[in-house]
């Protein structure tokens, strides 16, 4: 038997209630999730989890300006979705972590499933 609105009991809302994050732990993960609805991010983001690549290399791929990569590379760091490391005067980015590229993949999985 479906259940209605009506059915709907104050324990069952508790319970739901009780497995929530803390409002703080929900705002940091929009804040994270946000990060994620950006062309442009999500290019670099896709291009990165292929190779480590440099900001022109970056800028090669996605057709942005040197200057456009920097501030979404800046964006992406924030979030800790991206870390970089130097050689010499050269900087090469990279995914932060597996789970990043975790993220991508299933995103990515569920909009190219048929519907």
């Amino acid at each position: 038997m479906e259940r209605t609105c009506e059915d709907i009991r104050a324990g069952d809302i508790n319970e739901v209630i009780s497995k929530l994050p803390s409002d703080e732990k929900i705002a940091e993960l929009a804040e994270f999730l946000e990060a994620f609805g950006d062309f442009s991010r999500i290019k670099i983001l896709l291009a990165l989890q292929e190779c480590e690549l440099c900001p022109s290399e970056i800028s090669a791929i996605t057709g942005l300006s040197i200057s456009a990569v920097a501030h979404q590379l800046r964006v992406l760091r924030d979030k800790k979705l991206v870390k970089y490391r130097r050689e010499g005067k050269n900087v090469y980015y990279s995914l932060d972590d597996e789970h990043v590229s975790a993220i991508l993949k299933i995103a990515l999985e569920h909009v190219s499933e048929s519907r």
